[in-house]
């Protein structure tokens, strides 16, 4: 039997997020229908973003929460 693992741990970090998004988006593209947010999700996103869309200045780059999160790792 072949060891997934051991040939997905080979990939470089960005190449596995890439893998992942890629699964992701299979997933997505095949069964649209198959996943749904519950209400309280959907009412977290709608007060997530107008609260974006108030104070569009308290956003944080993705670059600066990706060096918080792999600042770790090296």
């Amino acid at each position: 039997m072949h060891d997934i693992a051991a040939d997905y741990m080979k990939l470089s970090i960005s190449e596995r997020i890439q893998l992942v998004e890629d699964i992701w988006d299979s997933i997505a593209l095949e069964a649209p229908d198959s996943f749904e947010l519950s209400e309280d999700q959907k009412a977290d996103l709608h007060r997530r973003a107008a609260a974006h869309h108030a104070d569009p200045a308290s956003a944080i780059p993705w670059e600066q929460v990706r060096i918080k999160l792999f600042r770790h790792q090296s």
